[in-house]
């Protein structure tokens, strides 16, 4: 089987070399016509529909199932849809909408086992892996129904994307591919909540325009540890190690999230910590306002908590910007995605 949305170019154009003893002239018609031209059907295009023998190979060989769009909300141009994959599994993406383009927030798994106790996904636990084919098929999907205009993708939706390394790489890949859905690696932002082996792997790859986050919270070890399992093996002083050789290019920042929870990370001791924390790192803080799922064991900050702590930080010389919810109403903004749609149907 060939599964098209799994499959850079080169990848490809070495099935059609090897499997069907074609050139590469056809594989980039076909290539063409089912990502520029978002055609699941893409071998009736010229001039691969010339190739009879080739057209019915290609049909029993070729599979597309990125899942089905269940349902969608919407509210202010966000828009938050709901797929069914082939199995039942139920996985949610947002396309936030900006001045010249789109953004979609994609998911890398059905639930998370990281356990963050602020995030509605980690209520779910971790359902399964998606495929690469579930990763780009949300961005696929995404484009057929809401546009071209969805330029930038960030893997900030359900799951923790080096939890699930390969897939998500070979996703990067695929949905960077010039000859395909051409989203530039610069408008690609992978998040992770700072697992270390994943971190020290990515440094590897040579991917210097990927955009990494990393989701902080607190640079109190015991604070982080409650709030964030994963602290527990990953631990601070080891984050920001790792961090601090990780390959930056020129001109880049690694953006470090802080979900403020007020009377359990906004005091000043926290702050104080986050800022000597970040002194050798070059990072930009990005202060997002806990947005309340069903566990009501926080509250949300009020509009003077978040000002405030952004000014605080502006004062100690931070690189700080605030993100304004978006979505919340939808139970689409960030840490509300997964209330329930995990299950098998």
């Amino acid at each position: 089987m060939l599964r098209l949305l799994e499959l850079t170019y080169d990848d490809l154009a070495d099935h059609f070399k090897v499997r069907y003893q074609k050139g590469s002239t056809l594989a980039a018609a076909l290539y063409r016509e089912f990502y520029k031209n978002l055609h699941p059907e893409a071998w009736t295009a010229e001039p691969v529909g010339r190739s009879p023998g080739l057209i019915d190979r290609l049909k029993r060989d070729l599979v597309f199932s990125p899942g089905t769009v269940i349902e969608e909300v919407r509210q202010e141009g966000v828009v938050k849809f709901v797929t069914a994959l082939s199995d039942g599994c139920r996985i949610e993406s947002v396309v936030l909408p900006l001045q010249t383009h789109q953004t979609l927030c994609v998911s890398s798994q059905a639930g998370c086992r990281m356990g963050c106790r602020f995030c509605e996904t980690a209520r779910m636990g971790l359902v399964r892996q998606l495929t690469v084919e579930e990763i780009v098929g949300q961005v696929y999907v995404a484009r057929t129904r809401y546009g071209p205009g969805i330029r930038n993708v960030v893997f900030m939706g359900m799951g923790e994307p080096l939890d699930n390394f390969d897939a998500v790489i070979q996703a990067i890949r695929v949905l960077s591919d010039q000859r395909g859905l051409d989203i530039a690696q610069k408008y690609i932002t992978l998040s992770t909540v700072g697992r270390i082996d994943g971190l020290r792997k990515l440094a590897t790859l040579n991917l210097p325009h990927l955009k990494l986050a990393v989701s902080l919270n607190t640079a109190d070890d015991d604070l982080r540890s409650r709030l964030m399992p994963v602290n527990r093996k990953n631990p601070l002083a080891a984050l920001q190690k790792v961090l601090s050789h990780y390959p930056l290019k020129k001109g880049y920042e690694i953006m470090i999230a802080y979900v403020l929870i007020p009377g359990v990370n906004d005091g000043e001791a926290c702050i104080r910590k986050l800022v000597d924390w970040l002194s050798p790192l070059r990072v930009k803080v990005n202060l997002i306002p806990f947005n309340p799922g069903t566990d009501t064991r926080f509250k949300a900050p009020t509009e003077n908590e978040v000002e405030r702590f952004r000014d605080r930080l502006i004062d100690l010389k931070v690189n700080v910007q605030r993100r304004h919810s978006r979505g919340r109403d939808l139970m689409a903004a960030c840490g509300q995605l997964g209330g329930g749609v995990g299950s098998v149907v």
